[in-house]
C-alpha cells in the first residue's frame, strides 16, 4: 500500500459507545497498526440535540480501556484541529456555497408543512415522495424562483437549507473494499439537506469536508452507512477531490441471528453491550463488560471475530497479532451473530493467562469477607481455583472454605461420603496430620496415600469424607493443598466438627 493510511472513527456523542461501535473503532485501528498509518478519533457532534453530556468522556474512556487509544484527536497531536464538529462548524458553509457556486447544490426554502403536504399527497396515491430531479422545478427553492427572489428570502431572513443536486440518468459504479462493485442508478437518489438553516451542516457534508481536510485514506464504517455512499462519492466529485476507499462493515445480529443487536437484547438475556458502565444523566445504568468482569483483552479478541475471520483454525489472538493478521478482504459482508457464550470462553482463557497477584489483590477488593486476609494467602488460593473461574466474582463461590470452615454439609454429598465406619477412618486420617512435622503436600500426599495403600482401602472411601470435612461439599481442588493452605490445626479442627456431626 503505497499512500499514507488515515483512518477515523467518528461518533457521535450521544450516549454510551455500543458495542458495534467498538468494533468499528477497533477494525480502524488494526487497519492502520498493520499499514504503519494514524488512527484518529473526530467526534461528530452537528446534532446538538442530541448531545449528552459526558458522552465524549466515556467514549474515549472505552477506547483506552480497551487498549486501543487514539493517534490524533481531541488534545492529541492535533495535526487537522479542532475534533469536534461544532468546533469546526466555520468551515462548513463555504463549502456549502463552493457547491452552490459549481451548481452542485441549491437553495431550498419549502416549510416543513409544505413538504409535510407533498408526503400526504403522494401517501395518498401510493407512491414515496422523494426530492429529487423529477419534482425539484416544482418546489420552493432556488432552481425554479429567480435569482431576485432568491435574494430576497435571503436577505428577508427567510430561513432555509442547501440540497445536494443529485445527477440524472446515470449510473454510478462505486466500490467497496468488504463488498466489491456497487451499481446505482443516480434516478432513485434523494437531494439530501447539506446544509441547515441553524447554521450546521449535516452529517453529510461535514463528514466529506472532514475527512478531506484530515487526509482520511480509507474510510472503515457500518453497514447503516452504505445508502450514503453514492452521496458520499458523488460529493468528493463535486468538489473535484480524490474519493477514499471505502469499507462497509456488516451488522453485529442479535443472538439468535435475526436483526441488529440492541441494548434490550442484552438487557433480556443478561450481557452488557456497552463496554464500560454508563449513568444516564436521569440516573439509568447501563451493564459495562468492565463492570461485569470482563478482561479487556477478551472483549477485543471476540469483537475482533464479529465479522472478521483470519482464514485459519487460531481463536485466540492477543492485540498484536490482530494487528499482523488483519485482512478488510476477509471481513464478511454478512451480518455476525453475537453468542454471549462465546465472549464467555474468550474471557475464561484470559482469566488464565492473568497475573494471579493482581487477581488477588482484585478479588480482595471485591470481596468483604477478604479485607483483613494477607493478599499473598489469597493469591495462592487463586492459583488453585481459576482454571474453573470465567470472571472474578466466580471466585468467592469456588473458594470460600479457604476462608471460613463450613457450617453446614451439602445433604446428598454428605449421603455419599458418610459409611457406617467413616468416623474410625476419619479418626485415623486425622492422627496421621497430626504427626506430620512436615506439614506440606507431597508431605500430606504421602503419608496419607501410603497409609491407603497399606490398608487396602478404596480411594474414595477416605477421600470423599475428607473432602467434606474440609468444604463442606464434594468439590473444589486438591483435598491435599488444600490442607496444606488452610494448615494443620484448621485442618484437625474441620475434620473433628465432621466426626461430631456425624
Amino acid at each position: 500500500m503505497t499512500k499514507n493510511v488515515r483512518v477515523r472513527f467518528a461518533p457521535s456523542p450521544t450516549g454510551p459507545l455500543h458495542i458495534g461501535g467498538v468494533r468499528t473503532a477497533l477494525f480502524n485501528y488494526l487497519f492502520a497498526k498493520k499499514h504503519n498509518g494514524t488512527f484518529v478519533l473526530r467526534i461528530e457532534d452537528t446534532d446538538q440535540n442530541r448531545y449528552v453530556e459526558g458522552a465524549e468522556q466515556y467514549i474515549i474512556d472505552a477506547l483506552n480501556w480497551c487498549g486501543f487509544p487514539f493517534d490524533e484527536g481531541p488534545n492529541i497531536n492535533e495535526k487537522f484541529g479542532p475534533y469536534r464538529q461544532s468546533e469546526r462548524k466555520h468551515l462548513y458553509k463555504q463549502y456549502a456555497d463552493e457547491l452552490i457556486a459549481s451548481g452542485n447544490a441549491y437553495y431550498a426554502f419549502d416549510t416543513a408543512d409544505e413538504l409535510d403536504k407533498h408526503r400526504k399527497d403522494h401517501e395518498a396515491n401510493g407512491k414515496t415522495f422523494i426530492y429529487n430531479w423529477h419534482n425539484r422545478l416544482k418546489l420552493n427553492n432556488s432552481l425554479s424562483l429567480s435569482a431576485e427572489e432568491v435574494q430576497n428570502k435571503i436577505e428577508t431572513g427567510e430561513d432555509y437549507v442547501i440540497r445536494f443536486k443529485s445527477p440524472q440518468d446515470e449510473t454510478l459504479h462505486l466500490k467497496d473494499i468488504i463488498r466489491g462493485d456497487i451499481k446505482i442508478d443516480t434516478n432513485i437518489l434523494d437531494d439530501k439537506v447539506l446544509f441547515k438553516s441553524d447554521g450546521m451542516p449535516t452529517y453529510h457534508l461535514a463528514n466529506i469536508v472532514d475527512d478531506h481536510l484530515m487526509e482520511i485514506s480509507h474510510v472503515i464504517r457500518g453497514e447503516e452507512w452504505l445508502p450514503s455512499l453514492a452521496l458520499h462519492v458523488l460529493l468528493y466529485r463535486a468538489f473535484n477531490w480524490e474519493a477514499p476507499e471505502f469499507a462497509h462493515l456488516p451488522l453485529i445480529l442479535k443472538p439468535t441471528g435475526k436483526g441488529k443487536l440492541s441494548k434490550r437484547d442484552g438487557d433480556k438475556l443478561g450481557f452488557p453491550v456497552f463496554p464500560l458502565e454508563w449513568k444516564s444523566p436521569e440516573g439509568d445504568i447501563s451493564r459495562g463488560y468492565k463492570e461485569d468482569g470482563y478482561f479487556p483483552e477478551a472483549v477485543v479478541n471476540f469483537l475482533a471475530f464479529l465479522g472478521w475471520n483470519p482464514g485459519t483454525e487460531q481463536e485466540l489472538f492477543n492485540l498484536q497479532e490482530l494487528v499482523e493478521a488483519f485482512n478488510l478482504n476477509k471481513v464478511n459482508k454478512a451480518g455476525a451473530r453475537f453468542d454471549p457464550d462465546k465472549t464467555k470462553w474468550f474471557n475464561h482463557h484470559y482469566m488464565q493467562e492473568q497475573d494471579n497477584l493482581k487477581l488477588a489483590e482484585a478479588f480482595k477488593n471485591h470481596q468483604e469477607e477478604l479485607k483483613t486476609i494477607d493478599v499473598n494467602y489469597i493469591e495462592m488460593v487463586v492459583s488453585l481455583v481459576k482454571e474453573r473461574a470465567t470472571f472474578i466474582n466466580d471466585f468467592w463461590g469456588l473458594s470460600h472454605f479457604f476462608f471460613t470452615s463450613p457450617s453446614n454439609y451439602d445433604e446428598k454429598a454428605f449421603k455419599k461420603a458418610i459409611k457406617d465406619d467413616t468416623v474410625e477412618i476419619l479418626t485415623k486420617v486425622k492422627s496421621i496430620i497430626t504427626h506430620i512435622d512436615d506439614f506440606t503436600v507431597n508431605a500430606l500426599q504421602t503419608d496419607i496415600k501410603g497409609w491407603i495403600t497399606d490398608n487396602n482401602i478404596g480411594f474414595g472411601k477416605i477421600m470423599m469424607p475428607l473432602r467434606l470435612a474440609l468444604v463442606g461439599a464434594l468439590q473444589g481442588p486438591d483435598v491435599f493443598e488444600i490442607m496444606f493452605l488452610i494448615g494443620k490445626n484448621e485442618t484437625v479442627k474441620r475434620i473433628d466438627n465432621l466426626i461430631e456431626k456425624i
